[in-house]
């Protein structure tokens, strides 16, 4: 007989998943049952939460769904903040859960992991929940999950499976072929007068977000046919080369950038939020935009929020900026834009509002320098606040980090072993700080076990620093922040990784080229000269 379990792990292999994050428990055993020799591979971490966070990791760096195998009632609230982290910056991510059995859900009896109800846990952080009441609904509701994943705005989505389903026979379904789903195409007309306003623009500006991601050549040629200054979100970096002549970079909650931005009389925004985490970090309201404002995004209804546009186009950003290009002239502002030298009068003025941030530039100098090719992955931590508006790197999915919308710590360790797992060929750098860390700080015995070789940039501060500098500056005694720091490298040593303290940027230079490439190694950096004035 093939079980519920089986078949399911057999479909989703056919549709393309070759790993799984799980934490195997007395309720999810059977869906085990068929993973030996079905071409998927388990990854085991070490609390539900690392798992949800190796699963985001890896969806961003291959474009697939991470997928998870959770238990019922604490494994569901344990990956919750994961699931949050990924609803809020857009990641597919597929969580299968197993949930009490059918004539025992809601009783309230006290039965093993029992839940009032999963589904209405994870309403909040969930695409849709979904409880499979026959095997027969499995084919449609898997179809469903990976239609949001294709076809529109994609974020997690959860199916749990009750004892009594998970075990029953499904000899009799078929393993089907996946359909993609079609991202929706902007509608026609709206496009035309988008072209109508953009060819009248003098000072055109470009606000081009993480909806963008997979559009690297399309955002530069659109760039350049508008000739348009053009400010990425954190999850957008790299989709304009470093040294392009038209990048702002990602500096829009700063004073330069925002007089560019009143300045400009168009200013067309794609696949962004148009967020506090990325336009205000400074937290004082004042990103404002002179001009008219021309929105694209996939998601209908966040072409409404934070700022009105004159113009509100739904549809997939990829579709949208070909669709652009069809119809735009070549180079349709060149000359009257300047939009060359508009940025280089930007970036003057950064350079002055960098001043204090020299040693956070040499510290990302040296490590580029030693590993061009690092993709970094971060927590919420000095050295991920400063490389959000000093790093430019060559290439999208290179910076990604958790500082921005949902804002969780402990998720640069575990969603840089599932960028590591998507995409081995490529070195993966976490950054972390000493607070954050001790979230998740288990996870390096994951990635010991599965022979992940990432490198674990800790950042060591005594305590949450920011915290109580923001405590200070408004006159609160600190309290709560200056935390226990424990032994990092002892305690990585003790997980089987290779551990130590950066000497200076020579040391640290050489240090990460000789990181090992089947297990974590973690350099400790001290807030404090030579890594800090």
């Amino acid at each position: 007989m093939t079980t519920c379990g089986e078949f399911l792990v057999k479909q989703l292999h056919a549709w393309g998943v070759d790993t799984v994050f799980g934490i195997p428990g007395v309720h999810t055993i059977e869906l085990y049952r068929g993973l030996p020799g079905s071409g998927i591979c388990h990854v085991t971490p070490r609390h539900e939460q690392g798992a949800g966070f190796m699963a985001d990791g890896y969806a961003r760096v291959s474009g697939k769904p991470g997928v998870c195998f959770i238990i019922t009632g604490p494994g569901m609230t344990n990956i919750a903040t994961a699931m949050g982290q990924a609803y809020a910056d857009s990641i597919p991510m597929l969580v299968i859960s197993s949930v009490n059995e059918r004539a025992r859900l809601g009783r309230g009896n006290g039965y093993l992991h029992e839940l009032p109800d999963q589904r209405a846990l994870v309403a909040g952080v969930a695409a849709f929940s979904h409880t499979l009441m026959s095997v027969d609904e499995l084919p449609e509701v898997l179809a469903r999950a990976f239609a949001v994943f294709d076809g529109q705005r994609p974020r997690p989505v959860h199916i749990e499976l009750p004892l009594d389903v998970i075990t029953a026979a499904a000899d009799h379904l078929s393993v089907q072929p996946r359909l993609v789903a079609p991202r929706p195409a902007p509608q026609a007309a709206l496009i035309q007068q988008a072209v109508q306003r953009l060819r009248k623009a003098q000072r055109p500006l470009l606000l081009i977000g993480g909806g963008c991601v997979a559009q690297p050549e399309a955002v530069r040629r659109l760039a350049e046919t508008l000739d348009a200054p053009t400010a990425l979100t954190i999850n957008a970096k790299g989709l304009l080369p470093a040294a392009h002549p038209l990048l702002i970079g990602s500096n829009q909650s700063l004073p330069p950038v925002r007089r560019l931005a009143l300045d400009a009389d168009l200013v067309l925004a794609i696949g962004t939020e148009l967020g506090e985490t990325d336009y205000d970090v400074v937290f004082d309201g004042n990103f404002r935009l002179g001009g008219e404002l021309i929105r694209i995004d996939i998601d209908a209804a966040q072409l409404q929020r934070n700022h009105q546009p004159v113009l509100a186009i739904q549809g997939d950003a990829g579709l949208a900026i070909e669709a652009l290009l069809e119809q735009l002239p070549q180079r349709i502002c060149a000359g009257r834009s300047r939009g060359a030298e508009r940025v280089s009068g930007v970036r003057r003025q950064l350079v002055e509002e960098f001043s204090g941030w020299a040693h956070y530039r040499r510290l990302f100098d040296c490590i580029l320098e030693a590993l061009p090719e690092a993709r970094f992955v971060g927590d919420s931590t000095q050295t991920v606040y400063s490389g959000n508006h000093l790093v430019e790197l060559d290439g999208p999915r290179r910076w990604f980090n958790a500082s921005t919308g949902y804002g969780t710590l402990g998720y640069g360790l575990p969603a840089a072993i599932g960028a590591r797992l998507a995409e081995p060929t490529r070195p993966v750098i976490s950054l972390m700080g000493d607070g954050g860390i001790q979230f998740t700080l288990p996870e390096l015995a994951s990635a010991v076990e599965a022979r992940v070789g990432i490198i674990v940039l800790l950042w060591n501060n005594q305590g949450y620093g920011e915290i109580k500098r923001y405590m200070q500056r408004r006159d609160i005694t600190p309290l709560g922040v200056d935390i226990y720091t424990p032994d990092f490298l002892t305690i990585a040593r003790g997980f089987g990784c290779l551990a130590e303290r950066a000497r200076d940027h020579g040391h640290l230079q050489s240090l990460l080229r000789e990181a090992p490439s089947d297990r974590p190694l973690l350099i400790e950096l001290a807030e404090a000269p030579p890594f800090a004035p």
